[in-house]
């Protein structure tokens, strides 16, 4: 079949690193971390303590109607402000002219834990009658993208993706998908995730999934290195405009990169530890390189899932080497999540953004605490500082709960 090409006109961020996506971009090239001590609520219960809390972010910026701005979860706040962002970065306007052909493919890994926690706090005090009528609508996980399709216009092709951590990258792969099959000439697609709750937190140290480093939230979160001993928990929320070439070209607008194609899969292993070697996540990879019609060695760099726990790290390790043979050892690979802790469903979005700025501008961004190597992962992850280098292919991984895989790869753009 031949396909339509898809690209990347425009790009929103909202991490604990920064608002907006060239101040992102600055703090994770210089490695700074996003990670400090709990603050929204009252960590002293937890073992983990630390968690990447977004500061400075103001909704009221992106939602202007107050009375509808309270009825809607942060994870919402996260999908509009980055798809406000978007849009603005890629000039595209969306009117009636073109808004049944612009659609949204906006998920959610955990959605509105924060209304839905409040809202079962009243009922089981005896306040049943004090829930909001509103509460039903905006604990769907589906509300993120419908109010993004509502405030911007977007009448076409709606979806949701709910797919844990790998959420932001199968929505970035759908999204691709709808515009290649010429069900949209424009796609709204991203993820946004706000999880920072006391019953969230209490989920996830149940499982032992996260950090007991709490004296330096800095260096909490450490991927592969062999002192790592769980994941660092943030929020968060990412979008990119994605375009039809000729229809980005058309209007004159700048193209940043080039999504050339997508694999996700299951392990069926297991609902929390990843399959044996990585055999799910290598798969994985090699359907988006089928996908992409690219060879494993035109592969220049690998945003990894990185997730800082002690299985996930050593697995992906073994999948990339298991996909790229001899090349994974000229691979250049990093983890943003040193920076930005993982952002549930969010994370995979933010690191196609990061992916794609990599290739603009020649900048491979660190993974950060990365003092003492693992024997069992041994491959470059461009270790502590910012590294200049060419990158022409970017594979973006990741890899969730339920076994649940998507990796996109992502190309310097050229007519």
């Amino acid at each position: 079949m031949n396909r339509r090409r898809v690209v990347v006109t425009g790009m929103g961020a909202v991490t604990p690193l920064a608002v907006g996506v060239e101040e992102n971009w600055r703090a994770l090239c210089a490695g700074k971390s996003g990670i400090g001590l709990v603050t929204r609520f009252d960590a002293t219960p937890f073992k983990c303590k630390v968690a990447g809390e977004v500061n400075d972010f103001h909704p009221e910026d992106f939602i202007s109607d107050a009375k509808f701005r309270r009825r809607l979860d942060r994870f919402i706040h996260f999908a509009v402000a980055c798809s406000s962002m978007a849009l603005e970065d890629s000039g595209l306007v969306i009117d009636s002219s073109n808004n049944e052909r612009v659609g949204v493919v906006l998920g959610t890994a955990v959605g509105a834990r924060g209304i839905d926690e409040s809202g079962h706090e009243m009922v089981i005090r005896g306040q049943a009658d004090r829930v909001s009528p509103f509460f039903l609508v905006n604990i769907t996980p589906n509300m993120g993208a419908g109010v993004v399709a509502i405030l911007m216009g977007a009448r076409g092709p709606h979806h949701c993706l709910s797919d844990a951590c790998a959420t932001g990258t199968n929505s970035l792969g759908l999204a691709m998908r709808v515009i290649q099959y010429d069900e949209a000439d424009a796609i709204i697609a991203g993820a946004a995730d706000s999880g920072l709750t006391p019953t969230v937190f209490a989920g996830l140290e149940a499982t032992g999934a996260t950090t007991r480093c709490n004296q330096s939230p800095e260096k909490a979160s450490r991927p592969f290195d062999v002192d790592r001993d769980g994941m660092v928990c943030s929020e968060g929320g990412a979008v990119v405009i994605l375009e039809e070439m000729g229809h980005a070209l058309r209007r004159g607008a700048r193209i940043y990169a080039e999504i050339m194609g997508y694999g996700s899969n299951v392990d069926a292993f297991h609902v929390t530890s990843p399959s044996p070697f990585g055999e799910g996540p290598a798969r994985c990879m090699g359907l988006a390189l089928k996908d992409s019609r690219l060879e494993p060695q035109q592969v220049d760099y690998i945003n990894a899932h990185g997730t800082s726990t002690i299985a996930n790290d050593s697995a992906e390790t073994s999948a990339i080497k298991k996909v790229f043979g001899e090349h994974a050892n000229k691979l250049a690979v990093s983890s943003n999540k040193s920076m930005t802790g993982h952002m549930w469903g969010a994370a995979g979005m933010a690191e196609a953004v990061f992916s794609v700025l990599t290739i603009r501008d020649g900048i491979i961004p660190p993974t950060i605490n990365y003092e003492h190597p693992d024997p069992e992962c041994d491959l470059d992850y461009v270790p502590n500082e910012a590294r200049k280098s060419q990158v022409n292919i970017a594979m973006s991984n990741s890899f969730g709960f339920g076994g649940i895989n998507g990796c996109v790869v992502i190309k310097q753009y050229e007519e």
